[in-house]
């Protein structure tokens, strides 16, 4: 039962990370935003993956929500320093 619990808290996550890359993609500016926020989602979605590994190994299905959240993160921390680089030629 708390892998199904675990497993609808990261498919609810998950379906945030979509809003906040197309904003990030589209609003071009890294105003708003916060870089220690990204690391720290970050370093708790490795957490969780490394956690699915130890316990469960390769095969732990908790490794596939963890996993997507993990990239489309790490999608969106690309995506700030790309506008932060925008932002400073815009100044």
């Amino acid at each position: 039962m708390a892998s199904v619990l675990e497993t609808i808290m990261l498919i609810c996550f998950g379906f945030a990370w979509p809003f906040s890359i197309m904003k990030s993609w589209q609003s071009r500016t890294a105003e708003g935003k916060s870089l220690l926020f990204l690391i720290v989602i970050l370093a708790g979605y490795i957490a969780g993956v490394l956690k699915v590994l130890v316990q469960d190994g390769i095969t732990g299905f908790l490794l596939i929500p963890y996993s997507i959240n993990l990239i489309m993160v790490w999608i969106d921390t690309m995506l700030y320093f790309r506008n932060k680089r925008l932002d400073k030629e815009r100044a």
